[in-house]
Order: structure tokens, then sequence, then C-alpha cells
């Protein structure tokens, strides 16, 4: 009989659907490796992938829930050791939730949204309570609800292409799932508040540099040679009034020719999945249970803020569904890709003369978000 068949004849079955079937996310057992590469017999780590792709890895609904499950199985599988949460394809980890429904289902339905908020306020907390610790693999953009998702997470290990950042203000929402609890902790109160008031994204070296990742690593390739992302300043320099450049994206002719050297460069993972195996190895190389106490410790720093905000925020973000919500998600999913957001100031001066939310509004600001019939 071999270890896997003893350990489920030992163990009791703890998953909430032993049944459950992924669509929208992909579960897989990796072996866990030793420090020359060699797997390990009978122990793995999980990896959960985000798989929606085509659109940027938002979440549905449903793939909240099927995460839930996920990370379930995987904090209470024995032979699990780390679980890694990434997300498939090379162009974003995750942009938040699926706009299409945000626009199209939710706009309007604060009872509904409420509902979903309760799918991912579950899923940020089913990461800070799980029995093992969570690696964020950052394969492109982390924006959004994708961000909040990210940081929840134990550790992050990026591609050094990655960008970071909030949406919220910009599209109707406020960063509450989760970044206005953890991101002060991550790079200080002043770069938080930056962060999730101003919505500018952050690249991944500038990330490294402020403390949000831990690691980052190039996943560019010219001629079979990993290169550095081309698009940032890479080096401790200064512009002209003294501000450091580290980490920004470079501009004028600079961005030009690094657009160009990054179509055509070659995307190579093999440098991050080695730093993500990496650190899976040094975290099993611990007793378990000091392990998992250690991480329960230091979540207390973010569950204090996060379970203090998490009701009243889901209450919040289901009510916005009525006003700014509506707004922004029907814009920015109604409107053609150059014209994905209101028109702030004009939204701003009718809301000065007293015109109240709703079509009176839309049509000054925001047109695209205006009742069609069948919404009315």
């Amino acid at each position: 009989m071999s270890t896997s068949s003893k350990s489920r004849d030992t163990f009791a079955n703890h998953e909430l659907n032993p049944t459950v079937e992924f669509t929208q996310i992909q579960y897989e057992r990796k072996p866990l490796l030793l420090s020359d590469g060699a797997p390990v017999e009978d122990l793995f780590n999980a990896w959960i992938w985000l798989n929606n792709p085509d659109q940027y890895n938002s979440y549905t609904t449903r793939a909240l829930a099927e995460l839930i499950l996920a990370l379930r199985r995987a904090s209470h599988d024995p032979q699990v050791q780390n679980v890694v949460l990434t997300a498939v394809g090379n162009k974003a980890f995750c942009t938040g939730g699926d706009i299409a429904e945000y626009s199209e289902h939710y706009s309007g339905r604060p009872d509904e949204f409420r509902r979903h908020m309760r799918l991912f306020n579950d899923g940020i907390s089913a990461i800070l309570a799980c029995d093992k610790p969570v690696i964020n693999r950052v394969n492109g953009m982390r924006i959004g609800g994708g961000q909040e998702l990210g940081m929840a997470c134990d550790f992050t290990v990026a591609a050094d292409t990655a960008r970071f950042g909030q949406a919220g203000p910009k599209h109707g929402s406020s960063p509450v799932g989760g970044s206005t609890d953890f991101l002060p902790g991550y790079v200080g109160f002043a770069r938080a508040m930056e962060s999730c008031t101003l919505c500018e994204q952050w690249s991944a070296h500038y990330a490294l540099h402020v403390g949000l990742v831990n690691t980052i690593a190039p996943v560019l390739k010219q001629n079979g040679e990993f290169i550095v992302n081309p698009m940032v300043h890479t080096q401790f320099t200064t512009d002209a009034f003294g501000r450091p450049l580290y980490g920004q994206e470079k501009t004028g002719k600079a961005l030009t020719t690094a657009k160009t050297l990054l179509r055509s460069s070659e995307i190579d993972f093999t440098l991050l999945d080695t730093e993500v195996e990496q650190l899976c190895t040094k975290l099993a190389q611990t007793m378990p249970d000091c392990m998992t106490y250690t991480l329960e410790q230091l979540r207390k720093h973010k569950l204090q803020h996060w379970d203090a905000n998490k009701e009243s925020s889901r209450a919040w973000l289901a009510l916005n569904m009525m006003t700014e919500a509506k707004i922004g998600f029907r814009t920015f999913h109604r409107a053609p890709r150059e014209d994905r957001e209101v028109d702030f100031i004009e939204m701003r001066r009718a809301l000065s003369e007293g015109v109240r939310y709703g079509d009176s509004l839309n049509k000054r600001s925001a047109p695209h978000a205006v009742d069609r019939e069948n919404e009315k």
C-alpha cells in the first residue's frame, strides 16, 4: 500500500464539497522539491490558478466560490505543504471582479451584490485562515480586487513586468475589500493613501522597493537571454527636481524604444517559477506546527483591520451599486475602450448644482450608464 493510500485511510475527509468540479479555476498538486530540485515523494504544493485570461483573470461569482473550496482543500490536505495562488496566461494575475457581471447583473441591485461580496470576503478570509503558507505568484497585472487577494497572501513573488494598483475611485468603487486594511501595513500610510486614492499603477520594481512584494524575477528574453523589464528605470537616479525615478515608467524616446523591445521579447516564466519553488522548499524546511502558528500570529496584523471592517465595507459596497458603482462599472463595460471613465468634472459640477443620482446625472457625465429600456 502506498503512502498516499495510507493517508486516505488514516484521515477523515474535511472538505466542504469533496466532489466539486472546478470550472473557472484550476487546482493542481505539484511535487515539493528538495534544495537540489529533486521531488519529494508524497509531499506537494497546491497550485491554484485563476482561469479567465481573456478578461485578465477577473473573477466571476462562481470563480470566488471555487476559490474558497480550493483553499479549504489545500488547507486540509495533510500532504500539501504550501499554497501557490496564481493565474493562467502572461498578462494578469487578476484585475478584480468580472466587469460584465458588475455592469449588467449587479448594478442597481444592492441586495444581490451584497451576496456577491459575501463570497469575496470569504475568499480573503480563506487565504488568511489557510493552515499552510500562501504565496501569490504574480504573472502580470495585480489590480483592484486582484491586489486585495494578493495582499491577503503571506508572500508575493512577481514577474518584473507585473503592475500593482487600485481602480476604485476611478471606476465607481472604493478599495475596501482589503486594500485600505492591508496596504498601510505593507508600504506605510503616505504611499497607501496615494495608491488607494489616485489609482496610479506601480511597477514590480517600485513595489519591491517600497516593500509590497518579497522578490521579483525577469521574465523577458532577447536572443535566449533574460533581460530586465525595459519599461522602467532600474537604477537609482532622480529627475530634474530631485525626485527618485527608480521603478517609474520611462518617458519620451526611451519609452518608445522600451515598448519596441518589449513587443519583440519572448516571455518565459522559468525564473519566476524557480523563485516560487525555492521559497516553497525553504518554508518546508521548518517545523509544520510552529510554521502555522507563526503565520497565524503575523496574520493578526491584517486581521485586526480586516475583521473590524469587512462587514460594514460589504454593506457600503452593496449600497454603492445604486449610485457611483452603477455609473462607473457600466461606463467601463459599455463605453469604447478609449472612453471608459466618466466625466468627473461634469459629474462634480452637476452634483454641486443639486442634480440627483440617476439618469439626469448620467446624461451629463456618463451617458453609457443611462438605464436601458429593459433596466427601467
